[in-house]
């Protein structure tokens, strides 16, 4: 009977790092819809207390334009940062994920092999 509590409890923990890894995999895809909104979305910049509209980082006119509020306003190196930022929250949460997987279909293969060989004694 202490092997059945023991095993209640490695699936419980497989499960729980299992759900580690889906929340950190959810966290990374929002930082890359976040990622999205900023590349696509078009934006506003303000100086001097006027408001510009400024069309969206994905196209290129903002590189080539002469007036650079609208590029300092959102540039590249903050958009970087939130790829940068999801990138090891991404690995993190598929490693997770793979080892509570792993450990929860070992629990249950060592079950069903207990299972098979005292059905066969």
């Amino acid at each position: 009977m202490r092997s059945l509590s023991y095993d209640i409890e490695f699936r419980a923990r497989a499960r729980r790092t299992q759900g580690w890894g889906l929340g950190l995999l959810a966290l990374a895809g929002l930082m890359w819809i976040w990622l999205a909104v900023l590349i696509f979305s078009p934006y506003e910049a303000e100086w001097d207390g006027r408001s510009k509209d400024c069309i969206s980082r994905w196209t290129s006119e903002n590189l080539h334009n002469s007036d650079s509020r609208c590029v300092n306003e959102r540039d590249w190196p903050e958009l970087l940062a939130v790829l940068g930022g999801s990138v090891p929250v991404a690995v993190v949460g598929s490693v997770l994920y793979t080892s509570g997987s792993v450990s929860h279909r070992m629990a249950e293969h060592l079950a069903e092999v207990t299972r098979l060989t005292e059905a066969s004694a």
